[in-house]
């Protein structure tokens, strides 16, 4: 829980991105980290006041609450360091890991010797892809506290992280082969052949070559709901066919609706295959009158992520012109090796399986522009930016803009994508891991990667491209979606009950051949009794949840 003193340190909870409702404050810009300020004891007794109802919103997973009320704390007395370690807490808990680090920062300026501010922005170091300075800062509670032996194990996992990342490093350099074509060799060869003792669901075998039918999906996922496993070649199988439908896609993907044909945009769902099969239901199937579009984070978090990826798959395989999955930033080695689809991947299906799919996520595209075929409603139409031809079209991508204005469409059309992680800095990074912020311009990221924009911003770029609008995911929304920046910018997430803890609701945009858009909302479902990060390897897992 939060602090009551700079005393002992505690396991930080991760949970939900959600709606921005933490900004730097005033006292980030204002104050270098060795200032200190009058604080009367009016001040100061208020402050201890607005902590208490702070600490109490963040027991209620108020988050967003929590954060505002220690803020307001803070305006009042900026000299007390577990102000600044309590709101680094509630950011962690929103996934601001940035504006949580510098919290973290500012609180260890503060104190010193604080050892929970240590112990939380070594775990926002974590999230923001800096192991080493985790380690660093590991080794400075245990400096302190040297008989904290739950730290010391953190530091070791960490340490082997460090060293695994570094090993695979030089492995991938060495290989000359991607895990699509050693796979295929593997196949070839006759070590994937299928488990003869295997009853379950078949997929189409004809002429020495494996296809799908719409039957073998409906029956899969019945036999995943069960809790069944398939056998490793259908894994394969059903993996090279929707790699098959990605290779031949562009960076950007183009999706006309013709007058009759609806498409549905599925923000994040995060592993959590029982609400998916809710949604599904809700959606319905991929066909030509109905197309389907993933808009990234298909895995991590959730423990069910590889019956997720091989439903939307399987469905990629069987319809590549009616479903569409875009990237996103969980789509990527380094998040599925902290969040736990690397480890739920390789224990129900083998290392080489993680390795297939951690090179096809690479094939996916970045990013979808939808385009309306007949011209809008007056209601509609009214100041909307439309497209050369009089008609609206929408930039669907995980996550957002840019840290420049001059990006066209035909610049993220040519971004080579393949074999490609997202990294830290560059369009691909941008794409799947920026954020909205309401003010003008742009800002510091509040997750520590990529950066956020404004509605100036948007405006911009959306004029400069003739786009109507962006929609994109990333980011919890309470309601399950969220219109911003005057109606240009749309945030639709669909796992509710997100990771078990956040209460929202999930949602899905419905979009026709005339740009018109209707949201739906929907509730969590019940599931087996395994709980979310159930795969995170290395001893890391308490580090993301409790």
């Amino acid at each position: 829980m939060n602090d009551s003193s700079s005393s002992s340190a505690s396991s930080p909870v991760l949970t939900a991105s959600s709606p921005p409702s933490s900004i730097p404050s005033p006292q980030m810009q204002n104050l270098t980290l060795t200032d200190l300020v009058q604080v009367s004891d009016e001040d100061k007794a208020e402050a201890a006041r607005i902590k208490a109802q702070a600490n109490k919103a963040f027991t209620s997973h108020d988050f967003p609450g929590a954060a505002k009320l220690y803020s307001e704390a803070i305006e009042k007395n900026p000299n007390e360091p577990t102000l600044w370690c309590n709101r680094a807490y509630a950011r962690m808990k929103l996934e601001e890991f940035g504006y949580a680090l510098s919290d973290a920062t500012k609180a260890i300026a503060l104190d010193p010797r604080y050892v929970k501010a240590y112990y939380r922005r070594a775990t926002c170091y974590l999230q923001t892809l800096k192991p080493q300075l985790a380690v660093t800062d590991f080794k400075k509670v245990l400096a302190l506290e040297p008989n904290n032996e739950t730290v010391r194990q953190q530091m070791v996992s960490t340490q082997k992280l460090i060293r695994k990342i570094e090993f695979e490093k030089a492995i991938e350099m060495e290989e000359e082969k991607d895990a699509v074509t050693r796979c295929l060799e593997i196949i070839q060869e006759g070590g994937c052949d299928m488990d003869k003792s295997y009853g379950g669901p078949e997929l189409l075998y004809k002429d020495g070559k494996y296809g799908i039918t719409l039957k073998f999906v409906r029956d899969m996922i019945q036999w995943l709901k069960d809790g069944k496993t398939l056998p490793k070649r259908y894994v394969w199988e059903i993996a090279l066919g929707a790699h098959k439908a990605f290779a031949s896609e562009e960076s950007l993907v183009e999706v006309p609706i013709q007058d009759g044909i609806t498409i549905d945009v599925i923000g994040d769902v995060h592993g959590q295959f029982y609400d998916v099969l809710h949604l599904f239901s809700l959606t319905g199937e991929p066909s030509e009158k109905h197309y389907l579009l993933m808009n990234g984070d298909l895995v991590d978090r959730g423990s069910w992520s590889m019956e997720v990826i091989l439903t939307a798959f399987a469905l990629k395989w069987l319809y590549p012109k009616y479903m569409f999955i875009n990237r996103g930033n969980h789509e990527a080695k380094e998040m599925n090796r902290t969040y736990g689809f690397e480890g739920e991947a390789k224990t129900k299906h083998g290392e080489q399986s993680y390795k297939l799919f951690a090179h096809i996520f690479t094939t996916l595209p970045l990013a979808t522009l939808v385009s309306a075929t007949k011209p809008p409603t007056t209601k509609e139409g009214a100041g909307a930016i439309l497209s050369t031809d009089g008609f609206k079209r929408y930039f669907v991508v995980h996550g957002g803009l840019f840290s420049k204005d001059e990006v066209t469409l035909d610049d993220i059309r040519r971004i080579p994508r393949v074999g490609k992680q997202p990294g830290t800095e560059g369009l691909m990074c941008e794409l799947l891991w920026t954020d909205p912020q309401d003010e003008p311009g742009r800002g510091p990221s509040k997750r520590g990667v990529g950066i956020a924009f404004g509605p100036d911003v948007t405006k911009r770029w959306c004029t400069l491209n003739k786009v109507s609008g962006i929609i994109r995911s990333h980011e919890v929304r309470q309601n399950g979606y969220q219109i911003e920046h005057d109606g240009l910018c749309t945030t639709v997430f669909s796992a509710p009950n997100y990771v078990d803890q956040a209460g929202n609701k999930g949602a899905f945009l419905r979009i026709d051949s005339a740009g018109s858009r209707e949201y739906f909302q929907f509730d969590a479902k019940p599931h087996p009794p395994v709980k979310p990060m159930a795969y995170v390897q290395g001893g890391l897992g308490n580090l993301m949840m409790m």
